[in-house]
């Protein structure tokens, strides 16, 4: 059973399917979670927080996804193109990777802030920079010494590359239907 914040977050998340975050509402993300809305506002402090957990949790599943594939990737020597891969996957599964990792914040989307001073919050998630940053230099770490021992500048560079490619990609999908019929992540996805 989910805890009381994993559950909170999974009813937010399920509101921003379906509602712009100014439209969703505390009482029913703490009610669709089955908790008291003093449970959401002493696990999260106010909307603000909840949406900054939100975003953070995005960034970390992500993170999570780009280490599980690479850990299959690097036996098989496709690093920067399963880092490529996966990042068009987590951008066209959750419109929170979208735009943590293009930086465009659509009106309909929860805004990273700063948390207040002194005040019970989540960490602001990273920017799309420190993000790619991070995930790059995570993927060069989990390829060093792989099947192929390549040059660390030349395997950096390779997965800024792929990373910048997927993020294009990802924002400007393939109009060509056997693409998509390999990838069904690869057909066109709105975003908010």
């Amino acid at each position: 059973m989910p805890s009381a914040r994993e559950a909170l977050l999974d009813s937010a998340l399920s509101a921003l399917s379906t509602l712009p975050w100014t439209a969703v509402r505390m009482v029913d993300v703490a009610a669709r979670a089955g908790v008291s809305r003093q449970t959401l506002y002493n696990e999260f402090g106010s909307k603000d927080g909840l949406a900054r957990a939100l975003i953070r949790r995005a960034a970390d599943s992500y993170l999570a996804d780009v280490e599980q594939a690479l850990g299959s990737a690097r036996a098989r020597g496709e690093g920067p193109a399963e880092l490529a891969r996966c990042t068009v996957r987590a951008a066209r599964a959750n419109v929170l990777v979208m735009a943590l990792i293009t930086g465009v914040w659509g009106e309909d989307l929860p805004r990273p802030g700063e948390p207040p001073e002194g005040r019970r919050a989540d960490a602001a998630p990273p920017t799309a920079t420190e993000l790619l940053t991070l995930v790059r230099d995570r993927a060069v770490a989990a390829l060093q010494g792989g099947p192929q021992p390549r040059d660390p500048a030349e395997l950096e560079l390779s997965c800024e590359i792929a990373l910048r490619l997927a993020v294009s990609y990802a924002l400007v999908p393939s109009p060509a239907p056997e693409l998509s019929a390999r990838n069904p992540t690869a057909g066109d996805r709105s975003h908010r």
